[in-house]
């Protein structure tokens, strides 16, 4: 998230100049890969860049393709370090896998701008979908980095096909595929989730990537001692959205956290009327006193926040538990299961620093719904592979589309 944040900073900046801007996406990888996709990386035409598409094997020779690009047409460049090639150009990866690159000069005036999509997205805290076309195949009305944009408030419009709409902009022309891939775009919306999707036509096939945009996490820490600093440091590290509320309202407290994105001096009595929590909340509690904390465990208990973790032993966890029992009766078991008391991942953290890596840890996990175990012991892949799902498309509409 941090990288995408500093993308994104840059080609801001860069707006106030004239120098060519290139954006490179990984579109799509096949085997094992450094990055996946929906990694990117900026270039300017002096040869600046902000991000990475791989571990740093392949990034120059990618700007390299950006001064040969005289058509300002996007293009797919796709490296296979299966091959023997790969040790004969000098990249070396050892990856063994396949990475498609689209590289793409970027208008900051276009409506289809990913990066200004994401931003917006990013400032409105909502979720949104990019689909961009990186292959096609004996399709002559569809181009290769063509794209549809799709946000969180027209997600349930399944039949609006209306491309001047603020919520859903595309260039491609065709309506066959334009509503095929709003229908699975909405559909990889509602799932929270990127795919792949091929479309087969009699004449050819078209493959898009349909990449979910989801915004920075948001973390509230309850407590604002020194042992919270870490954790606000770690959160930031990762492009998280940080928010600390300090129940014993020190102003000093502005300056610790000068690296979080807001600050509330606060106390527990009016802590209902200022807490705004949403189910993309994530809450940590550490205040380091008892009533503080069994205040804001009765208030974010019963919400819809994905995470909750309370610092202390497990006999202080236990005594707040039974407290907030005779207090507020039963809590159901979907209540519970989003606390995480005692918080923090087991790995012998006993300094403010590992605590700190400790929780984010255990956050990050739950964000990418993983156990936090160790790889070497992981049978699955180690990242998710999403599937290329193929649509045949009904060879009326086939027929009607390459007329």
């Amino acid at each position: 998230m941090k990288e995408i944040n500093s993308i994104i900073t840059a080609f801001l900046d860069n707006q106030h100049n004239r120098e060519p801007v290139f954006l490179a996406t990984v579109v799509n990888v096949q085997g094992s890969t450094y990055r996946q996709p929906g990694a990117r990386m900026l270039m300017t035409s002096s040869g600046k860049m902000v991000g990475t598409i791989s571990g740093g094997c392949l990034e120059n020779d990618v700007f390299e393709h950006t001064r040969l690009m005289t058509d300002n047409q996007p293009i797919v460049v796709t490296y296979d370090t299966n091959a023997d090639e790969d040790i004969i150009w000098g990249f070396g990866l050892g990856c063994n896998g396949v990475i498609d690159i689209l590289i793409e000069r970027l208008n900051q005036n276009d409506p289809l701008n990913p990066l200004a999509f994401i931003h917006q997205c990013f400032s409105n805290q909502q979720q949104g979908i990019i689909a961009t076309v990186f292959s096609v195949e004996g399709v002559d009305n569809v181009k290769v980095g063509e794209r549809l944009i799709l946000n969180s408030d027209n997600s349930d419009n399944s039949d609006n096909s209306d491309n001047s709409d603020n919520n859903l902009n595309t260039n491609i022309v065709e309506s066959v595929i334009t509503q095929a891939l709003i229908k699975d775009a909405q559909e990889s919306l509602r799932n929270q989730h990127s795919s792949f999707h091929k479309y087969q036509f009699l004449s050819g096939e078209v493959s898009v990537f349909i990449e979910f945009i989801q915004p920075p996490p948001n973390l509230i820490i309850f407590g604002a001692g020194r042992d919270a600093v870490p954790v606000a440091q770690f959160a930031k590290a990762l492009g998280w959205q940080v928010t600390i509320f300090d129940c014993r309202a020190m102003e000093a407290t502005k300056e610790r956290f000068i690296m979080a994105d807001e600050v509330i001096l606060t106390r527990r009595e009016i802590l209902p009327q200022q807490i705004c929590v949403d189910e993309h909340t994530m809450a940590v509690v550490m205040t380091h006193n008892y009533f503080d904390d069994l205040e804001i465990l009765k208030l974010l208990i019963p919400s819809n926040i994905i995470y909750l973790g309370c610092l202390g032993s497990k006999q202080r966890t236990q005594r707040l538990f039974t407290d907030l029992q005779q207090e507020v009766g039963e809590y159901k078991p979907e209540q519970l299961q989003k606390l995480y008391a005692p918080i923090g991942l087991d790995i012998g953290a006993n300094t403010p620093e590992a605590i700190g890596l400790s929780i984010i840890a255990e956050i990050q996990a739950i964000l990418t719904n993983r156990n936090g175990g160790f790889l070497r012991n992981r049978h699955q892949s180690i990242n998710q592979k999403n599937q290329m799902q193929e649509i045949k498309i009904e060879p009326s509409d086939a027929i009607l589309m390459n007329k």
